[in-house]
């Protein structure tokens, strides 16, 4: 069986569509579902079943992944051990914040110390993107966590990432010098997703301390809850490098409030058997030194 169309079919299994999957390999997306259907048909069950507009795994398809990752990882060793080559791949799993406001300098450094190097960066979930390094589809991941993220994993501390409660520059709050709890009583909040890490953290400390809030907007972006903020619709907890130039610029200003609970850190994740390839090690050594 041909190596191509095991990569085809973890692409597709990424990306959960053939389209998506076609432009990321270069593909026409004809020959996307030819390779998938040529699968098919070697192992006499179906692979893919379709939900909407995405494609899911079958039971089958899922044991079948759990044994191409790992065929893949062992293939693209060898081309590294055998010939040494300069180039290969790299896929990373991280949160919103970090992909749009911490990573981008360092996939240029990266990109520039290992010649042809292709990157894959896959913004999630806190769980979501655990599960996929446990599982080997993700090399490493980054997150921000309070306590070590995953006792199956190999969890390094990268630094601290102060969060920051952020508000117009003329609000009340942004005037003070500290700020309690209770004065953030019946305050309007923009969130971000239920499964942000950081949010679940700041509502659990809000509700154990009294505080009563209202939700003005859950949204999926960054860049639109600071807009929003910056707009008088509320204000919003957010890790500092996502606000850091609206600070400098003095289009959002900090409300003076800090507590033990909301201390977060960088961590990078790795599974402990995971073939730490060129690319990896020196990902992981640029990290560590910028702590």
């Amino acid at each position: 069986m041909d190596l191509t169309y095991f990569h085809t079919f973890r692409e597709v299994a990424r990306k959960q569509s053939y389209t998506r999957a076609a432009e990321e390999l270069g593909y026409a997306q004809s020959s996307i579902t030819m390779q998938i259907q040529k699968l098919e048909k070697e192992y006499g069950v179906p692979l893919f079943e379709r939900f909407g507009r995405t494609m899911r795994l079958t039971p089958p398809g899922e044991e079948l992944l759990k044994l191409v990752i790992p065929m893949l990882e062992l293939y693209a060793q060898s081309k590294e051990t055998i010939t040494q080559q300069a180039g290969g791949s790299l896929t990373i799993g991280t949160i919103d914040s970090l992909a749009a406001y911490f990573l981008p300098p360092y996939l240029q450094q990266l990109k520039q110390k290992v010649e042809g190097l292709s990157i894959q960066l896959y913004p999630e979930s806190e769980a979501v993107l655990l599960a996929k390094v446990r599982e080997g589809a993700y090399d490493v991941g980054l997150l921000l966590e309070r306590n070590p993220a995953d006792p199956a994993l190999t969890c390094t501390y990268i630094r601290e990432e102060p969060l920051v409660l952020v508000a117009p520059p003329g609000h009340r709050l942004v005037q003070a010098a500290e700020i309690r709890p209770e004065e953030l009583n019946d305050s309007e909040f923009i969130v971000s997703e239920g499964s942000c890490l950081y949010r679940s953290t700041f509502e659990k400390l809000l509700k154990d301390q009294g505080v009563a809030f209202r939700i003005g907007f859950e949204l999926g972006s960054l860049e639109a809850i600071k807009h929003c903020v910056m707009n008088g619709l509320g204000i919003a907890l957010l890790p500092r490098i996502a606000v850091e130039e609206e600070l400098n610029k003095g289009s959002l200003g900090v409300i003076p409030f800090s507590h033990p609970e909301l201390s977060f850190h960088l961590q990078m994740v790795v599974h402990p058997r995971k073939w730490r390839s060129r690319a990896l090690d020196t990902f992981a050594r640029m990290l560590q030194e910028s702590s």
